[in-house]
């Protein structure tokens, strides 16, 4: 179980779409509250969703080959081969994007591109310096990468409060999974106008690599727990 949480929050941590929006909210006026807001709402969800598995199990892992241990392989099985399929769809829809892009359109106008890209930066950022903290919370419940804290809730089953490591995997789960933000609002927190240049930095790299650092890490944790649920469900 450990070692699957250890995983698991590594990539949730590593997701590019919550680091990409917790750029702008630390960079908008008052991003330090907004992004404590955003981390809050972001491990009250995971808090949530693991006291819900532990309130169902009694803090006590089900007998192996129970029915409950089964549902909970199957479970992991199932998002498994969803993050396998999704990190495929994602795929072919970055390779599909690069293809149809007209290249003509591309050398005639030749900074329409960082234009429109600078754009849609720009109206984010408008959006996000009107926000609330309430509205940075609200936006962390949504970009919760909810199949992995489902495949996270699906592991939890096994876990054993009686003793110490399960206490201290489940807490370590939590604060891996937050680590990244937790880093960048402390960055935030020390030297704000060190850490927006190069937060915004950081944006524009993922904004232009998110589909292959999204394709890696479903494929890398779907095949990871595809392979570990059949092998507890055939062994």
């Amino acid at each position: 179980m450990v070692l699957d949480l250890l995983l698991i929050g590594l990539a949730v941590t590593l997701f590019p779409l919550p680091i990409m929006a917790f750029v702008l909210v630390v960079s908008a006026p008052r991003g330090v509250r907004k992004g404590l807001a955003f981390i809050l709402a972001w491990l009250a969800c995971l808090v949530t969703v693991m006291a819900m598995v532990l309130l169902f199990t009694g803090g006590q892992p089900p007998p192996p080959r129970s029915p409950p241990s089964i549902a909970a392989l199957v479970a992991t099985l199932v998002i498994g081969v969803g993050l396998v399929v999704y990190s495929e769809h994602r795929r072919r829809r970055s390779r599909r994007g690069r293809t149809t892009a007209d290249p003509d359109a591309r050398e005639g106008a030749p900074g329409d591109g960082a234009e429109g890209a600078e754009d849609t930066g720009s109206s984010m950022s408008s959006r996000m310096d009107e926000a609330t903290g309430w509205s940075a919370a609200a936006l962390a419940v949504l970009l919760q990468p909810w199949g992995m804290v489902a495949a996270a809730a699906a592991t939890v089953v096994q876990a054993d409060l009686s003793h110490g490591q399960s206490f201290l995997a489940l807490m370590g789960f939590c604060l891996l999974a937050t680590s990244t933000l937790l880093a960048m609002e402390l960055y935030m927190v020390f030297s704000p106008e060190k850490a927006q240049r190069a937060l915004l930095g950081l944006r524009a790299w993922l904004e232009r690599h998110k589909d292959q650092a999204i394709v890696v890490v479903c494929l890398l944790l779907g095949l990871w727990l595809v392979g570990r649920s059949l092998y507890q469900l055939t062994g």
